[in-house]
């Protein structure tokens, strides 16, 4: 191929910035906790949490990908 030719082919080949690739549609996933009665609790939200006779605060996070309690601080104060 010439240079010629490299350069006509490339002058005439659609811009990058106009191919627009289609990705699947994805469904929004509801990520939440769960408290002992099955009421959801929101991601980021802190409850008071009983748990072998322990009081503690957790947050609703995530882990791995999957919905966890972590425990915040020991006892329930001003939760």
């Amino acid at each position: 191929m010439s240079v010629l030719t490299l350069i006509v082919t490339l002058a005439l080949a659609e811009p990058a910035s106009t191919i627009t690739a289609q990705a699947p549609a994805l469904r929004d996933i509801e990520c939440y906790c769960t408290d002992a009665s099955g009421q959801r609790i929101e991601m980021g939200d802190m409850i008071c949490l009983n748990v072998g006779g322990r009081q503690f605060t957790a947050r609703c996070e995530m882990s791995l990908n999957n919905p966890m309690w972590r425990e915040v601080s020991d006892g329930c104060f001003g939760v």
